[in-house]
């Protein structure tokens, strides 16, 4: 795995590699849909269509489609319609434009994409995914939502490792720098994985109690042995 760290040149490219604006939805993905405009769920504003009632909850989370294989998805009052290929804003505009046409009054729609995820490991208060809900998440966030890097973290050699690339490649982000809050390199991508490392300090600490470990049964030994030897020259 190829390991860089990218030069001011390549700033443009990655910005525009890593803006989660940009992804493209694809089969198996999972929309959330709300209509804000009305306070609404999708499938309660279409006159003739029997719906479940609305609760206090769902009007709050939105509703959830799953994107097929062929790239459509199922909304109520529309059909399947195609939405594979498209962004998120591309595609909330998409959907409004279509129920402006039909069944809504002055849609005014969020979509969000749901299964869009990182992944962060090492130390860190909480390992495991985390689901990017909006565009531009950068790094701190996520390690915000994590609970914080732990005391044993370096925070100079963070890596991001974008495994969803063709050619994956690493990014080390130095967090103890000013410079790192605009660095766009610490705006995240889908399935990115985040692995956060011990500092010198806490790995020294480490090997100092595993050789600790390791030496407690030879020096058991050792001392009984030096015991059993006083007692018979005595």
């Amino acid at each position: 795995m190829l390991e860089q760290r990218i030069s001011p040149a390549d700033t443009s490219r990655q910005t525009n590699a890593a803006n989660i604006s940009n992804y493209r939805i694809r089969p198996q993905d999972v929309l959330q849909i709300t209509n804000i405009q009305n306070s609404k769920n999708i499938v309660d504003l279409n006159a003739g269509i029997v719906s479940a009632p609305v609760t206090a909850a769902a009007t709050q989370s939105g509703e959830f489609y799953t994107v097929e294989e062929d790239g459509t998805v199922a909304l109520t009052g529309l059909g399947r319609i195609p939405v594979a290929g498209l962004t998120r804003v591309a595609a909330r505009t998409y959907i409004e434009d279509l129920y402006h046409k039909g069944p809504l009054k002055n849609p005014l729609l969020e979509l969000k994409i749901m299964s869009l995820k990182v992944t962060i490991l090492g130390e860190i208060r909480t390992q495991g995914n985390i689901l990017l809900t909006k565009d531009k998440t950068t790094l701190i966030e996520i390690i915000g939502q994590a609970g914080g890097l732990t005391e044993k973290a370096d925070e100079k050699t963070i890596k991001i490792i974008h495994a969803d690339q063709q050619y994956p490649k690493t990014d080390i982000i130095n967090l103890s720098s000013i410079k790192s809050i605009n660095d766009p390199r610490t705006i995240l991508q889908n399935n990115d994985i985040i692995v956060i490392a011990q500092n010198k300090r806490a790995v020294r600490a480490d090997r100092l109690q595993d050789f600790t470990t390791m030496a407690q049964p030879a020096l058991l030994i050792f001392n009984t042995a030096l015991i059993l030897f006083t007692l018979i020259h005595r």
